[in-house]
């Protein structure tokens, strides 16, 4: 087994809008206020025992759970004994999506662990795994993390614009799981893999089921349940309030408009933008999903099966809330901040308003990426900017003794220039600074080269140091939004999943322990 990897724990990138919802600084009513202490957590947790659903929602919903091992006997304990639920979700992602997921489902895990111990109400997480969205782009595509860099992975096969990725065919995906293999090599771990085989190489996969089955061979072990928000059960569950988000579409598009402008006003911009006559519910025939709109609303009542109705991002959360007991959502950056407004449809609706709090952030630094680091004394955050380290180190491989030239030589270039238009000669002004741009500008090209000479010196050095940033910074943004899990995982075997929990342990215990 391959050295662990290191774990970074980092603050989680918050903008404007959730930072505000973060630190409290919007009005009261427009969200949940976040516990502050273990016994104000747990007055939350008793007074949100019961679900809108009812006490048998885990029967209810028991099909769209498919759980079994840790996870069933957790969720068993709660819906049995008036426990509450703490939720995370994401949309289908290629083998299981970028880091950050596992990242949501571990946080949800810690944070429920943390409630129950501090409160003495059982608590389990939930992944709500978003197999009726669309977005068929992030569901198909990820970047593995190799050896010396990393490799993209990509499903072919679109399918109709508005197809849930629980309906959209995987097709053809030889190439994408040649790139998982490679990117996993001889791991430790080889059944997550063989797992991931099966479930995306199966006759008829779908992108959702794929995604899906993969989570819960990943999550369930650890106590973490995943729900099928595409599967039949659950939209029929939430029937009554998307019905009722149908009768009211009016009144909910006119307050998330109201709430909308309100954060403009606060100088913060909204992550949810109203689009025209649009309501918050989908209708859903035949896996295709179509948005409804505000004046067609109530057509809809009467014109679908029981099924046939689905949640959009703003009333999802207060779905959620409906169907089970829900404490708390862990939520990423972008999902703090369209809360800033989940709060105004929870309100017409007449349903609890979801709390949201902030997921973990992590970032994993192989044994590899480490020595690199140490060998050219530089941090991970270092890496972020483009060329800037490559920059520095060949600076750094250049005798001081020629920038000191170089400089002489530009204040020299300056020098003469300057005297010569002071000669009063009958050359104009212009030729004269003209030469001097010419002649600066040779001496610019002359450090240039001067830089990349250096820079060829150090080609080992700078081959380290692009694929440390591959993995760091892939594409010049945080490694958990851009590289999948799968392959660490993989190389690392149980361990490494062990490294991230305690990661996650270890940001989430304060929320509720202070």
């Amino acid at each position: 087994m391959s050295p662990l990897p290191l774990i970074d724990r980092l603050p989680l990138a918050c903008g404007p809008t959730a930072r505000a919802l973060l630190d409290g600084t919007l009005p009261a009513t427009w969200h949940a206020p976040r516990p502050a202490t273990a016994a104000a957590w747990r007055e939350r947790a008793l007074a949100g025992r019961g679900a809108p659903l009812g006490r048998d929602w885990g029967w209810t919903l028991r099909e769209a759970f498919a759980s079994s091992g840790a996870a069933a006997a957790r969720l068993a304990r709660v819906s049995e004994g008036q426990g509450v639920v703490v939720t995370t979700g994401q949309q289908p992602g290629l083998f299981g999506g970028p880091l950050y997921t596992l990242a949501k489902a571990l946080s949800a895990l810690a944070l429920a662990d943390a409630i129950e111990r501090a409160t003495g109400v059982p608590a389990a997480p939930v992944f709500w795994a978003a197999t009726d969205d669309t977005d068929f782009a992030e569901g198909a595509s990820i970047a593995l993390p190799t050896a010396d860099g990393t490799r993209a992975a990509t499903l072919a096969h679109a399918p109709a614009e508005g197809t849930m990725l629980a309906h959209a065919p995987v097709g053809d995906a030889r190439a994408a799981l040649a790139a998982l293999r490679e990117a996993c090599g001889g791991g430790a771990w080889a059944e997550p893999a063989r797992v991931a085989h099966e479930a995306y190489g199966a006759p008829g996969a779908t992108v959702g089921g794929a995604y899906v089955t993969l989570l819960r061979h990943l999550l369930q072990p650890l106590g973490i349940a995943v729900l099928d928000a595409a599967h039949p059960d659950v939209r029929r569950a939430a029937r009554p309030w998307l019905r009722r988000a149908l009768v009211d579409a009016a009144p909910l598009d006119a307050a998330v408009r109201a709430r909308t402008e309100a954060l403009r006003a606060r100088g913060l911009a909204p992550q949810v933008e109203p689009v025209g006559d649009r309501a918050l519910v989908f209708s859903v025939q035949d896996g295709t999903r179509t948005r409804a709109s505000v004046q067609g609303a109530r057509a809809l009542l009467h014109d679908l099966p029981d099924d046939g109705l689905s949640p959009n991002v703003l009333l999802r959360p207060v779905i959620e809330r409906a169907l089970m007991p829900t404490v708390a959502y862990v939520a990423g950056p972008g999902e703090l901040a369209y809360f800033a407004q989940v709060g105004a449809v929870a309100d017409v609706l007449d349903l609890p308003q979801p709390l949201a709090v902030p997921r973990a952030s992590v970032r994993v630094v192989t044994e590899a990426t480490q020595a690199t680091l140490r060998r050219l004394a530089l941090d991970a955050d270092a890496l972020r900017a483009p060329h800037a380290a490559e920059a520095t180190l060949a600076r750094a491989a250049t005798p001081d003794a020629a920038f000191d030239a170089l400089a002489s030589l530009r204040a020299a270039v300056r020098a003469a220039t300057g005297s010569l238009g002071a000669a009063g000669t009958a050359l104009p002004a212009p030729v004269i600074d003209g030469a001097a741009a010419q002649l600066a500008h040779r001496i610019d090209r002359l450090e240039r080269r001067l830089v990349a000479a250096a820079k060829r010196e150090r080609g080992a050095d700078l081959a380290r140091l692009a694929a440390a940033r591959a993995q760091l910074w892939p594409d010049g943004v945080p490694q958990e939004r851009k590289l999948g899990a799968m392959p660490w995982i993989v190389r690392h075997g149980p361990p490494f999943v062990q490294a991230l929990r305690e990661a996650c342990d270890a940001a989430m215990h304060p929320l509720v322990h202070g």
